[in-house]
């Protein structure tokens, strides 16, 4: 064991950490939620996106409807208790297949929440038509969970682009206007407490009229920032006893993602929305696959989920 620890590097053997420990893994323990990854391209780069989305970005590509459709069987031919599924990118409005993908799980009886930044996109007539369609036919099953990084302009439009959170708030008041249920995702990267975070965004949902409950974490989510460079602790099975927390509460016990990678016939599963780079965290094409458990073997696996208690779903 002493040599192993000296040979083995952080992060680097999927069983023990640097220190020869055993690391912490974690099994699917009644899945709540299906991700769909719809493809990298969007309309706009940001300077910290986890997933490196930009408009030439097509390392993961467009996902179509049937796709989406076979492993929703797979759902019920495995016996998953799903309740939500989730969409994610790149920009979902980007794949021209996004509003049959909706409204598939739809039509099925389940909950689908879209990760949007509700911009031009989203804001095509085409788009716009679509989801009032679905609207009128499915009403709250539906959640636009848009990306606004911080409630000062200034701050967002550094991550995102001169004018962005101006075209944002455009989208938002859009679906306010309409009725779409909405949530929030930022960042806890500037320096504001969690209190201080969610009063900012109180204030501009009460200026705004937007329905959205700043207080409440599942719909005002605060992501901490994922940055590999920054030194975090590997996580050992002796973690969840000192941290005074169970593995069923990470995101990986209760979610799986699919993604279609360029050049590739099929799609695969994920373990993390947050790692569609990473192989070590690709589970195989089906479902049946992705019932194993996963190893803590990430940086984000420390700081986003277990340590930061961050996760995607509703």
């Amino acid at each position: 064991m002493n040599d192993q620890r000296i040979a083995l590097g952080k992060f680097e053997h999927p069983d023990l950490t640097a220190k020869g420990e055993r690391r912490a893994s974690v099994a699917l323990n009644g899945a709540k939620t299906l991700w769909f990854n719809t493809g990298t391209l969007c309309n706009i780069t940001c300077v910290n996106c986890y997933i490196e989305s930009s408009p030439d970005n097509d390392r993961l590509v467009y996902m179509s409807e049937p796709e989406v459709s076979e492993y929703l069987d797979q759902i019920t031919d495995r016996n998953w208790p799903v309740t939500e599924i989730g969409f994610t990118g790149g920009e979902p409005f980007m794949n021209p297949d996004i509003i049959a993908m909706l409204r598939t799980p739809l039509e099925r009886g389940y909950d689908v929440l879209v990760l949007t930044n509700a911009m031009r996109p989203m804001m095509r007539q085409r788009m716009q038509a679509g989801l009032l369609e679905l609207l009128a036919e499915f009403g709250d099953r539906l959640t636009l969970r848009v990306s606004l990084d911080h409630f000062d302009h200034r701050l967002h439009d550094a991550e995102r682009g001169v004018g962005s959170y101006d075209i944002t708030l455009q989208g938002m008041r859009w679906l306010r206007d309409n009725g779409f249920r909405m949530a929030m995702a930022g960042r806890s990267t500037f320096g504001d407490s969690d209190i201080s975070s969610r009063e900012g965004y109180a204030v501009l949902f009460k200026s705004e009229g937007f329905d959205i409950d700043a207080q409440n974490p599942a719909m005002t989510v605060l992501f901490p920032e994922m940055d590999e460079t920054v030194e975090v602790p590997e996580i050992t099975t002796a973690c969840w006893g000192i941290l005074n927390k169970s593995p069923n509460d990470v995101m990986c016990a209760t979610s799986r993602m699919v993604v279609k990678r360029k050049g590739a016939d099929k799609p695969v599963v994920l373990a993390c929305t947050l790692l569609p780079y990473s192989p070590e965290f690709e589970m195989g094409e089906t479902l049946q696959d992705a019932e194993s458990d996963v190893k803590l073997n990430h940086r984000h696996c420390a700081k986003f989920c277990v340590l930061g208690g961050a996760s995607c779903s509703v």
